[in-house]
Order: structure tokens, then sequence, then C-alpha cells
């Protein structure tokens, strides 16, 4: 996986999050707060994705043949599509956290700030352990040698 696909996905969601709250402002409604669901959920993906790639990563090296081969592209599926995810949830909290900027009529402002950098590190975990568990899968060449 190549980093433009991964930077793209951020870039856009970046875009949306702050034009989300740019939008919610001209419509005359409230933004939403980040509560402390939303990184939480994030480092659980993160979590999960980071096991799954420490014991992939132990079972293609200690026991070869131990993972069949759907097990691996279902991992593998699995790591790519959370990297992207991840990339995009980023994005989104950061572009909202910074549309929040310099914001002083809102007694809110600071919070949803801080909260939404937490999402944003959160995400930038998800797409680590993305990244990590695509390598896991990854098989050592056999030895040809007799």
């Amino acid at each position: 996986m190549g980093p433009g696909g991964l930077l793209a996905c951020a870039a856009v969601g970046l875009i949306g999050g702050w034009l989300f709250h740019r939008m919610l402002d001209r419509g005359n409604s409230v933004p939403p707060t980040v509560s402390w669901a939303q990184p939480l959920a994030l480092l659980l993906v993160a979590a999960i994705l980071w096991f799954t790639a420490w014991s992939t990563r132990r079972t293609v090296q200690q026991r070869p043949g131990r993972l069949s081969p759907h097990q691996a592209v279902n991992r593998l599926v699995l790591a790519r599509a959370c990297a992207y995810v991840g990339a995009l949830a980023a994005g989104f909290y950061l572009g909202y956290a910074v549309s929040w900027l310099g914001v002083q009529t809102s007694d809110l402002a600071g919070q949803r700030v801080f909260r939404s950098a937490c999402a944003c590190v959160a995400g930038i975990l998800v797409v680590v352990g993305g990244l990590l568990l695509e390598r896991a899968c990854r098989v050592p060449p056999e030895d040809d040698a007799p």
C-alpha cells in the first residue's frame, strides 16, 4: 500500500471535517461536540489491529503453513480497509479541530479542538496498525537451497 492513497484519503477527510463545521455554521445549526466515545472507539480498533498484526507476524514467522491462504487474504483486506478508513477519520477530525482554532464565540471550542485532536491521533494509530497488519501478512521467501 503506497502513501499516495492514504494521503488522498487524509486530504479528503481534512477538507470534509473543515467544511462540516463551516456548513453547519451557515445553516444556523449547532456543530456537534466530540465525545470521548469517538477517540476511544478508534483506539479499540487500533489495539485490535496491532494485536492481530503481532499474532499474524508470530504465526507466519514461527509456524509457516499454520495460516491458511484465505485467512491471510482476509487479514490483508482488513488491514488495507482499516488503513484507508483510519486516514479518512484522522483527516476529518484534524479538519474539524482546525476549523475551531481561533473561534472565541463558543465555550466548547477548546473542548472540540482537544477531543478532535485526540481522535485524529487515534485515527493515525489505526493507520499504523493497518500498515503493520499488512506487513505481517507477507510470507517470507522460501529457501530454494538443496
